[in-house]
């Protein structure tokens, strides 16, 4: 007899639609499984038998052909255990298969049929929806992140016997609901806060205009003096998620296997601090079957670079086409994925090879330019903010009076937003200020003649590059932005060219 079960196979972090054909014929006993399936979707033929006698059910006698289709896409994972189980109890007769085409399947089964939750939940539920299932039957831990996709009914289960219970109409089992509105209105607690920082006003005023309008920002300091905890510090007090950001980067943690049992979504972004160690693949992501790296991980979020020149160069100039982008494409023989990568840099370095700065270091002018030079010109003209990290003081050091909390900043930054919400309404690809593309600023950063002559000046003092030019702008924007004002003044310019520091040359 056959029977087919509905499942979802992921590539990249999307779900693609999977069917498991079941059939038992007569022969010897045995459990064949073809459709391109990885070692660990072979062996599930071991757990699903021993899940099946410890659940009470029979193994089908003869032989038994799993087909998984369609047959060119790799599966991967053990998601597919639980309707494989279902498919061979259906195909052996012991459990009537009308109801299987009216619901999706996903589960690891543990040796005594237990349901384990799996990666990808929410990517298979908006799948699910998209064939237009009647519902979807997922393990219980997983259930509150496929609940989060409206228009469809998840089913927890949490052993092999309640799911072919309730897929045979014997129980009911309520579908599982969550109220999206109650998760965003949870009071935000974060771990750290800049009321805890104390000095470097000026350094703590760059990160405000980077969060303000979603700009790359380099810190350059001597250790010690703060550029990791204030780099910790940015994401508390960037804009909340809205619903379809935190949907985006649930998808990615949730392929990765990053979210914690029973939650729904996630709810602060993301903060991704890889050591300098790391692989090209890391970065980026890889494997033979490419699956998110770091900077897909920090999606809608802040990726942090310590010691920046300590990056293979390989591996930072990787970094050029999603910060161009917000996307990254690669290539293995088993395919070609793009995965979304709209992510604030912020990196930190030292001045120096010995990490003095450069008017205390023993380094010659050619040595510190060759340790700058570790970090090739293109990609330090995507950084929009490069601000020098000094010593602290001892003033402030012993001061008792607490730094600006993170929630007086947000608030800043949010109205910021909005107001760059508002001029790019319409514009799906542009977000913030610093996804403006040439055309949008020519439109909304045009200048008037005193601006325009200082940034000619700088222009030229400076040697800036035509890129770093439009960096100037779109700082500028930002700066104005936060200050309220439909124009750049020549004050938001000042600001902006300060904020070029590497450019100026400041360390020979």
């Amino acid at each position: 007899m056959l029977a087919r079960v509905f499942s979802s196979a992921i590539q990249g972090i999307e779900a693609h639609p999977l069917e498991v054909e079941v059939n038992v014929g007569f022969g010897d006993s045995i459990i064949v499984v073809v459709g391109l399936p990885d070692a660990a979707v072979k062996e599930s033929r071991d757990r699903v038998t021993t899940a099946l006698i410890n659940s009470g059910f029979k193994i089908p006698l003869g032989k038994t052909t799993i087909n998984l289709a369609p047959a060119d896409i790799k599966k991967e994972g053990p998601s597919f255990d639980l309707p494989i189980a279902v498919g061979m109890i259906g195909a052996s007769e012991q459990m009537a298969i009308e109801r299987l085409e009216d619901f999706v399947l996903v589960g690891e089964l543990a040796l005594t049929g237990a349901i384990r939750p799996v990666k990808g939940v929410l990517s298979v539920a908006i799948s699910a929806r998209s064939q237009k299932k009647k519902g979807i039957l997922v393990p219980a831990e997983n259930a509150a992140e496929a609940a989060v996709v409206s228009g469809l009914d998840v089913y927890p289960v949490r052993n092999l016997r309640e799911a072919v219970a309730f897929l045979e109409g014997e129980i009911q089992i309520a579908p599982t609901k969550v109220e999206l509105s109650h998760i965003f209105d949870q009071p935000r607690e974060d771990d750290v806060d800049f009321s805890e920082v104390k000095g470097q006003e000026s350094v703590k005023r760059a990160l405000e205009v980077a969060a303000a309008g979603g700009h790359n920002i380099l810190l350059v300091g001597p250790p010690g003096t703060g550029k990791s905890m204030l780099a910790k510090r940015l994401a508390t007090i960037l804009p909340p998620f809205t619903l379809n950001e935190a949907l985006e980067a649930t998808k990615i943690h949730s392929i990765v296997g990053l979210m914690n049992s029973g939650q729904a979504l996630i709810t602060r972004r993301p903060f991704r601090s890889p050591h300098h160690t790391v692989s090209d693949a890391g970065l980026l992501g890889g494997n033979a079957n490419p699956t998110p790296g770091e900077i897909s991980l920090a999606h809608h979020g802040v990726l942090f670079l310590d010691e920046l020149p300590e990056f293979k160069r390989g591996v930072l100039e990787t970094l050029r086409q999603p910060l161009e982008e917000g996307r990254v494409t690669i290539s293995r023989a088993a395919g070609t994925m793009t995965f979304p990568s709209e992510f604030m840099l912020v990196a930190a370095m030292n001045p120096t090879p010995d990490g003095k700065m450069p008017h205390e270091s023993r380094s010659t002018p050619h040595e510190i330019q060759k340790y700058l030079g570790r970090v090739s010109g293109p990609l330090l003209d995507r950084i929009d903010i490069h601000i020098e990290v000094p010593a602290v003081k001892f003033r402030d050091i012993s001061s008792q009076t607490p730094g600006e909390p993170s929630a007086s900043i947000r608030a800043r930054v949010v109205e910021a937003r909005k107001r760059q919400q508002a001029r790019f309404a319409g514009k799906a690809r542009v977000t913030c200020n610093a996804r403006m593309t040439t055309r949008e600023i020519k439109t909304f950063c045009q200048l008037e003649a005193e601006g325009l002559e200082m940034l000619k000046h700088a222009m030229t003092d400076q040697s800036l590059s035509a890129r770093a030019y439009d960096r100037v702008l779109k700082v500028a924007r930002t700066i104005a932005d936060l200050a309220g004002s439909e124009k750049i003044l020549t004050d938001h310019i000042a600001e902006a060219i300060q904020y070029r520091s590497l450019d100026r040359q400041i360390w020979t």
